[in-house]
């Protein structure tokens, strides 16, 4: 069998076993793409055929994105990674140069706050040690937003952002709503709204044409349907709203994109911030992103506190993995073919990519199941890696 062949089939037999309701996948070296393919159904309720072009909610793929955006601001110097947040002025809000930190709660179950420790920097939030936390994966903040009648991170509510610490900056790693934070900083330092930044600083240089928040007619009738897997393994389909514009767009998540356009984005941070002669950041900014900037914490595990929402997350079972500036770093490497210092994540649908700078391999795989970290889609998502490694020829 070729290298293209092996791989459709491994994609089809999973999307006829319901490992995926539907996928598309694409791979790229520095040289070029070496693998697209589209399998299974890009939507369970009307049985609609996959197609490569298919829309899909990226999530926290977002994240990535925004970064990128910051990164932009680090090399324009309108922003450090390392000085407090208040040195921007009192434009920045207070959540930002004043936080909070949650000790507990009282009798009466108040929330019990104080003053955290030290100030947070654009280089916590990227990494993910500010202190801010999702509540899918923390029952304190779940309780916080409880008591305090907040709007949930997932409703792109301003409000929701108002959260206090769960720890003091700097002290831990926990993956929460950090780029959020990270996009309200660009759209204040930029002037503009965080959909015009990305769209005329990286989808437009790009040609990622159908990246963005809020989709058009076309690309909506193209959007992939989401799915939930049952307790017995089985796929039932969700049914959820069409995309509208948001109170806030959130730099953490909520942009629909094609694979075909996220392959380009991978891409260009492969080849060092440049794609097709288009440079987006430059070759030291990536470097510096993909390094470890969480030092010896232990990061990117998660147990779950919203089984609907995630299982327990751990990708990469008895592997070293840290946090770069935007993604998750593989300190070790990975056991389907990727070298050390490999980045990759992923969005709460189960859609996910990694950019292997050594091998210069990069690959996207996106579907639309819930919960996240779900163990066939994963099982799915390691056996293309490996196959695209073949392909590439390590």
């Amino acid at each position: 069998m070729t290298p293209q062949s092996t791989i459709d089939t491994l994609l089809d037999l999973a999307a006829d076993a319901h490992d995926v309701p539907g996928v598309v996948a694409m791979a790229a070296t520095d040289r070029g793409l070496i693998y697209e393919g589209a399998f299974g159904q890009r939507d369970l309720a009307t049985g609609v055929a996959m197609t490569k072009d298919t829309v899909f909610r990226i999530a926290s793929m977002t994240k990535a994105v925004t970064c990128v955006a910051a990164m932009q601001l680090v090399e324009e110097s309108l922003i450090e990674l390392d000085a407090p947040l208040s040195s921007l002025g009192a434009t920045i809000d207070r959540t930002l140069t004043a936080p909070q930190v949650l000790e507990g709660f009282d009798a009466e179950g108040r929330p019990r706050l104080r003053p955290a420790k030290r100030p947070i920097t654009l280089r916590h939030l990227l990494s993910h040690t500010a202190g801010f936390v999702y509540a899918a994966w923390n029952a304190d903040i779940q309780r916080y937003v409880t008591a305090v009648n907040m709007p949930s991170t997932t409703s792109a509510k301003r409000g929701s952002l108002d959260q206090p610490l769960l720890f003091d900056p700097g002290e831990r790693w926990e993956y929460g709503i950090n780029i959020d934070w990270v996009g309200q900083i660009v759209e204040t330092l930029r002037g503009a709204s965080l959909d015009v930044v990305l769209r005329e600083r990286i989808f437009a240089p790009l040609g990622m044409t159908d990246t963005g928040y809020v989709p058009s007619d076309d690309q909506y009738a193209r959007l992939a349907g989401l799915a939930q897997r049952q307790a017995d393994g089985s796929l039932q389909p969700l049914s959820v709203n069409k995309p509208t514009v948001p109170e806030i767009f959130t730099g953490g998540a909520g942009l629909l994109s094609t694979a075909g356009d996220y392959l380009r984005f991978v891409r260009m941070l492969l080849g060092g911030g440049t794609l097709a002669g288009v440079r987006i950041l430059r070759p030291e900014t990536v470097a510096l992103m993909h390094g470890n900037h969480t030092g010896d914490l232990p990061a990117g595990v998660l147990k779950t506190a919203m089984p609907a929402r995630s299982n327990d997350v751990d990708l990469y079972p008895g592997r070293v993995t840290r946090w770069s500036l935007g993604h998750m770093l593989n300190v070790d490497g990975g056991a389907n073919g990727r070298a050390a210092g490999s980045v990759n994540w992923g969005g709460v649908f189960n859609s996910y990519y990694w950019i292997d700078p050594v091998r210069r391999v990069t690959g996207v795989m996106m579907t639309q199941v819930m919960p996240f970290a779900d163990a066939r889609v994963l099982a799915t998502l390691g056996g293309f890696e490996r196959a695209v490694y073949g392909a590439a020829g390590h």
